[in-house]
């Protein structure tokens, strides 16, 4: 099917339902130009594509398949008996991990892939950032969380998925700031550490850096390596030293040596940031750049520089790319978004919207909405996981279907709660459904615990994580 624009006529956008991966490739322009309404009949059938494709090569799907007893999708709404939530991809013993034994954890995320994951090579893994690193060079492209939750999840993506991913990235973040990362290279500024197989930092790796022309023109607060064994261990490790049982985990000396830098790292890390970046004012005071980081740090830096009367004075053209919301940061004052523009001298902040297990980021656009391509479809879930109307405005839990994801399910219930409009009435001009910046976690809502409700059967769904369990 091809949908004619009427901005741009005679051109027509061909989204082939067996081929959803090809739909990123388009120019946002044309996409978000789309109403809605003639595209959700593809992703119904670009939907039904990849269950028929996966049903019985993603060993995780297969068994919730049978569980669930469905045979077939005619609606979105059928589906979400199939969709994981948060507990899939973490659904391992945490003692894998404390005893590397990689042979049962690479078993275990056999279940979530269609690559064969048993052929790769396990010889002289050490740590786990080995094991991940030899999954990189297996062709995965395999990120984890934050693991604030006390364990990591791991995202089974792979090289299959990276083209529609590059292209579905780049065109985003080119919708909400107007520059083209692939052809405009910007020396950016990121206050984190360099590398890592975190998924934000994996990410950064791969889209950052060759936007900002080159590891050379990359500029981070720390110049490390986050090690995915601390991330994993933390929550064990604080545990351990508590009770003055640290020495008893029989751990790597150089391991115990790279947290305690870590932990002295953020003891120092608000004064660390103030210098670094006051350098940097220094040193591009002129040029064209772009800075990185969450709306707290941000916030921070231009809170700090303007009580010492300083300014920024960089070229024209620059700009920022954002998110992460305040993070705990109970200091900024209401007008926050007012002083770090007046600060950096810029006069708009970007930011896209999305989430770990999903390839797809919603651009913000300029009345301050986050815009969802045809690539995703995006679904509203009620407390017992019943969709909500795709209609008017609505405000629940959003789940998504990843149409970019070849290799593994692309159903997942998010911990997010949004405000969804379905009308496609914002006055930026875009089509498509957009939700309202103001996302909150169901943890923080529940005190940090969050319980999804699973659609379908509850038994049928333990009965399914049962089986992911086992390794």
């Amino acid at each position: 099917m091809s949908v004619a624009l009427n901005a741009r006529a005679p051109t027509k956008v061909t989204l082939p339902p067996d081929n959803p991966s090809d739909w990123p490739k388009h120019r946002f322009e044309d996409l978000l130009a789309i109403s809605r309404k003639d595209y959700e009949p593809l992703q119904l059938a670009a939907l039904q594509h990849r269950f028929a494709q996966q049903k019985t090569t993603v060993a995780a799907l297969e068994r919730l398949v049978n569980r669930q007893g469905v045979e077939r999708i005619d609606s979105f709404a059928d589906a979400l008996p199939l969709f994981f939530d948060h507990r899939v991809y973490k659904a391992y013993p945490l003692s894998l991990i404390e005893t590397r034994d990689f042979a049962k954890l690479t078993a275990w995320l056999n279940k979530l892939t269609t690559h064969d994951l048993t052929r790769m090579d396990l010889g002289g893994l050490k740590t786990l950032d080995d094991w991940l690193t030899r999954l990189d060079e297996f062709g995965m492209i395999v990120g984890h969380s934050t693991g604030t939750t006390g364990k990591l999840s791991f995202i089974p993506r792979s090289q299959t998925e990276w083209p529609a991913w590059d292209w579905a990235y780049n065109e985003a973040t080119r919708a909400t700031s107007g520059v083209d990362s692939r052809t405009d290279h910007v020396p950016t500024f990121f206050p984190g550490y360099r590398d890592g197989h975190q998924m934000m930092l994996k990410m950064l790796k791969l889209f950052n850096v060759p936007a900002a022309g080159g590891w050379e023109n990359y500029y981070t607060l720390y110049p490390t390596t986050v090690s995915s064994d601390l991330m994993s261990l933390a929550g064990r490790l604080q545990s351990a030293e508590d009770k003055g049982e640290l020495d008893e985990l029989g751990l790597d000396p150089a391991l115990l040596q790279a947290r305690q830098e870590m932990i002295e790292q953020g003891r120092r890390r608000e004064q660390d940031m103030e210098a670094w970046f006051g350098k940097l004012i220094e040193d591009f005071r002129g040029q064209r750049v772009k800075i990185g980081g969450t709306y707290a740090d941000l916030t921070r830096v231009a809170m700090q520089g303007a009580a010492k009367g300083l300014k920024c004075e960089f070229a024209p053209g620059s700009f920022i790319m954002a998110g992460g919301g305040m993070k705990g940061f109970k200091g900024a004052p209401e007008d926050w978004r007012g002083l770090v523009k007046s600060f950096f001298g810029i006069d708009r902040m970007h930011s896209i919207y999305g989430m770990s297990e999903c390839m797809h980021v919603a651009p913000l656009c300029a009345c301050g909405h986050y815009h969802f391509m045809p690539h995703v479809i995006p679904i509203l879930i009620d407390k017992d996981a019943n969709e909500l109307p795709r209609e008017g405005v609505q405000t629940g839990r959003l789940a998504l279907f990843d149409l970019l994801a070849e290799t593994y399910w692309g159903g997942f219930i998010s911990g997010d709660q949004i405000t969804m409009h379905w009308d496609e009435d914002c006055a930026c001009g875009w089509k498509g459904p957009y939700a309202e910046t103001e996302v909150t976690r169901f943890a923080d809502i529940e005190g940090g615990d969050d319980k999804i409700t699973c659609a379908g059967s509850a038994q049928a769904y333990n009965e399914f994580m049962d089986y992911v369990m086992e390794v």
